[in-house]
């Protein structure tokens, strides 16, 4: 979840005009990062080879 915080320091670092898309997707981007380091944090990840052997299971 993002906060008021970080939405301020995101608006902060764009130029004087931007578009309303613009922004959309920086707050998507950070929220999702934000999302990963915590799911990480938590221990919530699967290791490379597990990752290898998933992607392997899709194309068979």
């Amino acid at each position: 979840m993002l906060t008021k915080e970080k939405v301020k320091e995101q608006i902060e670092k764009f130029p004087d005009e931007f578009s309303i898309d613009d922004l959309v997707e920086r707050l998507i981007l950070i929220e999702k990062v934000e999302k990963g380091l915590n799911q990480s944090d938590r221990g919530e990840i699967i290791s490379n080879a597990d990752l290898d052997n998933e992607v392997e299971k899709w194309f068979r």
